[in-house]
């Protein structure tokens, strides 16, 4: 297993440990089966705070996916760096149709513990390819995009042309994703000086930095910030459906500048004959 595979291991290994909590914030038996099944030392992953965040930052993207499932039953869920999520079998509905996008390694990973089916296809490309959007669109809209830490790890030439691909070949798509503020980029840096812990030398180099999501409404013309959150903001049906000890954490969490620099982001796009309409 490589580095790049390495990584998708640590969200999947902090739904697992978070399932077998006696209070857990999520329950995920598949992530736990995966785990199970993998012969992989994840015991090295264990104390590290990322897990919590990486599950929180889950629920987060899950409750803005089900909130387009709700509306749209029968519409499209595109997941961008899909990397081991089970997303989809945390919010099928059974009439939604699902692409899950990734590199080939990774997607060769993937394909061994996951089946396509008649409404879910799996596509082996990179995001900055402009070979996957017809695969797409063979899939009913409308379509909601969702890149989870993933576009942090473009250059920010690169991390524009994927949201104008998106807002120019699927008028009123939605999409999330997330961003990390220049304290983070200025902070791994220093920590690159510095790196001796395992999971650093894991880590993806951040290549470009958002303090205001809202300036990203300026690359392209139709693309509206419409909801934005901080780990220790999530929205009120996150938050309040968080066991007790994560409740307490928030407030302290706010103050954290990592926090404060890592926001979660949801964008709809359109294009101007769509905005027309």
């Amino acid at each position: 297993m490589g580095p790049a595979q390495e990584t998708l291991l640590i969200p999947l290994y902090g739904r697992a440990v978070e399932t077998r909590k006696r209070h857990p914030m999520a329950r995920d038996p598949r992530a736990v089966e995966i785990v199970e099944a993998i012969d992989y030392d994840f015991a090295k992953f264990d104390g590290d705070r990322s897990l919590e965040g990486s599950v929180l930052r889950g629920l987060i993207f899950d409750h803005w996916v089900a909130g387009f499932l709700r509306e749209h039953p029968g519409g499209t869920v595109v997941e961008i760096g899909a990397g081991l999520n089970t997303r989809f079998e945390r919010l099928d509905n059974g009439a939604c149709h699902w692409v899950e996008l990734d590199l080939p390694d990774s997607m060769e990973l993937r394909r061994k513990l996951f089946q396509e089916s008649d409404r879910r296809s799996m596509i082996a490309a990179s995001v900055v390819d402009d070979t996957w959007a017809a695969r797409v669109r063979e899939h009913p809209a409308p379509y909601f995009f969702v890149a989870e830490a993933v576009l942090i790890y473009l250059t920010e030439a690169d991390a524009r042309g994927v949201v104008g691909r998106i807002r120019d070949d699927f008028p009123d798509a939605t999409l999330a994703f997330d961003t990390w503020g220049e304290w983070i980029l200025r902070n791994q840096r220093r920590r690159d000086q510095r790196r001796r812990d395992p999971l650093r030398k894991m880590s993806a180099t951040l290549e470009w930095a958002c303090d205001d999501p809202r300036e990203i409404e300026s690359w392209h013309p139709g693309v509206t910030l419409s909801a934005g959150h901080t780990l220790a903001t999530p929205p009120r049906a996150v938050r309040t459906a968080l066991p007790l000890r994560m409740r307490a954490l928030l407030p302290v969490m706010r103050s954290l500048p990592q926090t404060r620099a890592y926001r979660l982001n949801l964008f709809t796009l359109q294009t101007s004959s769509s905005s027309a309409r």
